[in-house]
């Protein structure tokens, strides 16, 4: 134990304090420190050391305070003004600075009120105004008739200057002038004439001359509201704190003083709070408040203990401090200021960490603590002894995990030699395993304990760490830096002492691939039907600038990611499906590569007008003047928007430029009603969304009913049924069955080999052919033919034919002719007239063919068709029925080859 070095103590006995003075006076800024050798005491003013050899207005005095003589202060010149700091140096041992202290210069005498002339009935409180800047308050005093005025209970000063008189008496009357003395010549304000009048007779209203303000104060210090208030009947004053009454007779430290004023006495933090000065006469009462915030300097609840360590060890300086406001903690060691590094670290805000000692952290450590309203300081002494040396027992919170415990006081006797084949067997980015075989001289090793050294390569600090149980031979060593290259050295300890070190081992930690973060706050905004803006700030990075982003973005339910390198930190995409729902995110790629990705934000296109018709129109034919639409939607994928309804255009096939709109709802049907009979009309429809209407289907055309007729029971049969086979087709011709006031919806022919039902096809109650295609030669097919409406399908007429073989030619079939019209031109005439596509379209004709019409009406039903040749593309029919329906249709023949029948036209004679 005798090897052991004891702590010096080392302090300071005095440290200087703040201190206000005035130009041409002399200061002292006291000092005093103890230890053992006596210490050699500078100064430091505003950090800098004062040079006090060569100066003959500034010395040291015996005990080590500083003397000033004759403040020198002008408003260009302030030498002496500023922070005062007291250091004491002892050779081979160490340096402590003081608290630093704040010498202030009360500037030039001038008033910035001055009193004035007033009267003050007897008995009533006066005030009389003196005010200074806050440096020269204290050196004010009062004169009246040019003798000193002392203060009483009576007649008190504020700490503004100010002069209250309470209770005034006749002997208050005259001329008052405040004076401020501040070393030189007095400087004198205005004289003033105070009078003092008879009571009032009649009550005066009650007011404040003088309410109390705000008022911020360090603990300790005295805290005056002044409070002055006059009327008559004479007010009496009283105050609470947060509404409670204070008790202001007696010696406590609230005292009211003249005319109301009140005076707390060493303030504490619990006196904070809002005062209230209530004024009372008995007829009235006024109120008046004021703020008291209390400060309070820098206080220390735990102070840094002496610490005992051997070099390589990690050791913690506590230090715990309060104040009002926070104090902020800095450390200074041997009178330096300890900035912060690898090896000095501030922990838990105000504790001090020392990784790796060396012998020249020796010394002694000060915590500086400092708010707006003070400074202190508290200190200790590091000794860091030899390795030999075990470290006598201390407060357990001086020393962190590597503390060496198992230095038990050395015997003598042989010591471990090195430990052999020092390897890492495991190297991470921030922890390194090390393994090791026990010394030659102690190959079983199951009583040595090891120290493992290591410092950064070029740092001459090395840090310890211990293994945690005898014979162990492996460590892990953490809170490595990622990329650094450390150098570690072993060393075995048996009971007698530490042995010898093993060679240095150099080993890199990994490199710290980082890659981004996600990127922060991605948006992405609709910016058109076919356009999506997204946008997100940079991510962190870790080790690597960011290169890139890569943006990728999917349609909705969608597998397949589209993606796009940005550079920036937004991006647009364009050529988006219209109100579509895609997803979004973004990945960040620095040098390492692709980070992690952001989110999926979703977000839809904005809607527009469909890009497609609706599909399959059909128009159903109802009665005479109603005919019933039926569509589907436009194909999924161009509806681009919500449908929210379709447009429907109408005409007459005669007027085209007539055009009637109506517009309906989402569903897929819209009855017209309000037709004209007999007349043909042509549809179209257009599906709307929010944005407008899309574009249109094809015209399509039907013709309303002639007269009404009824459809409560299917069509009865065709009236006839012609087969004509060809070679692989057969063409089917009929005429309508005979009862006409049954609504006929169109024709359903069935046919097949042998049986009619292998194929049905419709066609429309106009169609009076129709040419079964794809047949195969030489087959005998059955052949059905059934009309229908929307009560269902009549009776089937049934037709068999034999198709022809290959080899006889088969003339082809002419078409038929088209547009065939009946114009009615008398009770008994009608002219037909069509035209035919085979001819040029001059519509001349220069060949032998010649046309067939054929003519018959429904009354009565059975009347049979009449027929007559033309060899012109019109006919005459004559010696008709007056006011009576006929059906037409007309065939054309050249040659060998005839067409089927055209479609029908109607014509009613005219009345006779």
């Amino acid at each position: 134990g005798s090897l052991v070095r004891t702590f010096t103590p080392f302090y300071f006995l005095v440290e200087p304090t703040d201190v206000l003075s005035v130009r041409g006076a002399s200061v002292i800024m006291n000092c005093s420190a103890y230890c053992e050798t006596s210490p050699k005491i500078e100064w430091k003013k505003d950090g800098t050391f004062l040079n006090l050899v060569s100066d003959d207005r500034r010395q040291l005095l015996p005990d080590g305070s500083l003397l000033i003589n004759s403040v020198v202060h002008s408003k260009h010149n302030k030498p002496d003004e500023g922070y005062y700091q007291c250091v004491a140096t002892v050779e081979s041992l160490g340096t402590i600075v003081s608290r630093t202290a704040k010498l202030t210069v009360a500037g030039l005498p001038r008033f910035s009120s001055q009193p004035e002339a007033s009267s003050v009935p007897k008995g009533s409180s006066a005030i009389l105004n003196c005010e200074v800047n806050a440096d020269l308050a204290p050196f004010v005093r009062w004169e009246q008739d040019r003798q000193l005025v002392l203060p009483d209970e009576r007649v008190f000063k504020l700490p503004s200057g100010a002069l209250i008189i309470s209770n005034a008496t006749d002997t208050d009357g005259g001329l008052y002038r405040c004076v401020i003395e501040s070393g030189g010549t007095p400087k004198y304000s205005d004289e003033a004439e105070l009078k003092v009048l008879p009571d009032p007779e009649e009550p005066q209203d009650l007011m404040f001359v003088r309410q109390p303000s705000s008022l911020t104060k360090l603990t300790g210090q005295s805290a005056v509201f002044p409070c002055v208030a006059v009327g008559f009947p004479v007010p009496y004053i009283r105050w609470t704190r947060n509404e409670e009454e204070l008790v202001t007779e007696g010696s406590g430290r609230f005292l009211l003083l003249a005319g109301g004023t009140l005076e707390i006495s060493e303030v504490t933090e619990q006196d904070a709070g809002t005062y209230t000065c209530i004024a009372d006469n008995g007829n009235d009462t006024i109120e008046a408040q004021a703020e008291l915030a209390v400060q309070v300097p820098p206080e220390f609840l735990k102070r840094p203990a002496n610490i005992y360590a051997h070099e390589s060890m990690d050791i913690v300086f506590e230090c715990e401090v309060t104040g009002k406001p926070t104090p902020t903690v800095k450390w200074v060691k041997n009178g330096d200021m300890v900035i912060p590094s690898d090896y000095f670290k501030i922990i838990k805000e105000h504790n001090l960490q020392v990784l790796g000692l060396v012998k020249s952290d020796e010394g002694f450590y000060q915590c500086i603590a400092e708010n707006d309203v003070g400074n202190s300081q508290a200190g200790a002494q590091l000794i860091i002894l030899d390795l030999d040396v075990a470290i006598p027992t201390l407060p357990p919170t001086s020393l962190t995990s590597a503390t060496n415990d198992h230095l038990a006081p050395a015997t003598t006797g042989p010591l471990p030699s090195a430990p052999r084949d020092v390897v890492a067997t495991l190297v991470s980015t921030r922890f390194i395993r090390l393994t090791w075989r026990t010394p030659v001289s102690d190959p079983q090793g199951d009583n040595l304990t090891y120290s493992i050294f290591y410092t950064k390569e070029g740092i001459n600090r090395e840090r310890v760490e211990n293994t945690s149980r005898p014979g162990e031979t492996q460590v892990m060593i953490q809170n490595l830096m990622p990329e650094t290259v450390y150098v570690f050295r072993v060393v075995a300890q048996n009971k007698h002492g530490p042995g010898e070190s093993s060679a240095p081992l150099k080993v890199a930690t990994q490199p710290e691939v980082q890659l981004p973060g996600p990127a922060p706050n991605i948006r992405a905004s609709a910016t058109s039907p076919t356009s999506v803006t997204v946008t997100w700030e940079t991510p962190l990075s870790g080790n690597g600038e960011i290169q890139n982003y890569k943006l990728y973005y999917m349609e909705k339910g969608q597998d397949t990611e589209q993606d796009v390198d940005v550079a920036g930190l937004s991006y647009t995409i364009n050529g988006l499906k219209k109100y579509t729902e895609y997803t979004f995110r973004v990945v960040a790629y620095n040098k390492h590569g692709p980070g992690v990705s952001t989110q999926d934000v979703v977000v839809r296109t904005l809607s527009d007008v469909p890009s497609a018709p609706p599909q399959n129109l059909t128009l159903e034919v109802r009665n005479s003047k109603s005919i019933m639409l039926h569509w589907q939607p436009p194909p999924a994928g161009t509806h681009s928007g919500q449908i929210t309804g379709y447009k429907i255009r109408y005409r007459k096939m005669s007027r085209k430029s007539d055009v009637t709109e109506s517009i309906g709802g989402t569903q897929l049907y819209q009855l017209i009603e309000g037709l004209e009979r007999g007349t043909e009309y042509s549809f179209r429809v257009a599906a709307l969304t929010v944005n407008g209407t899309g574009p249109a289907t094809d015209w399509v055309s039907a013709e309303t009913f002639e007269s009404d007729l009824d459809e409560t029971r299917v069509p009865e049969v065709p009236s006839s049924l012609h087969v004509r086979p060809l070679v692989t087709s057969i063409v089917v011709s009929w005429t309508p069955p005979e009862n006409q006031n049954i609504v006929v919806r169109g024709y359903a022919i069935g046919y097949g080999i042998g049986s009619p039902h292998a194929q049905t096809i419709k066609v429309d109650y106009k169609q009076r052919y129709y040419t079964i295609e794809n047949l195969d030669p030489s087959s005998h097919y059955v052949i059905t033919l059934k009309a229908f409406n929307n009560v269902g399908e009549g009776i089937p007429l049934y037709e068999s034919a034999v198709t022809r073989p290959h080899s006889v030619p088969d003339p082809s079939p002419m078409m038929p002719p088209v547009g065939v019209q009946a114009s009615i031109l008398s009770h008994d005439t009608i002219r037909i007239t069509w035209a035919d596509n085979s001819l040029p379209k001059n519509q001349k004709i220069t060949d032998a063919r010649y046309y067939t019409v054929r003519w018959k009406t429904n009354i009565p039903a059975n009347t049979k068709y009449k027929t007559a040749n033309a060899t012109t593309l019109s006919y005459l029919v004559t010696g008709l029925k007056p006011n009576t329906l006929y059906e037409f249709s007309v065939m054309v023949t050249k040659g060998r080859r005839s067409s089927t029948w055209s479609m029908t036209a109607h014509g009613t004679t005219f009345e006779l």
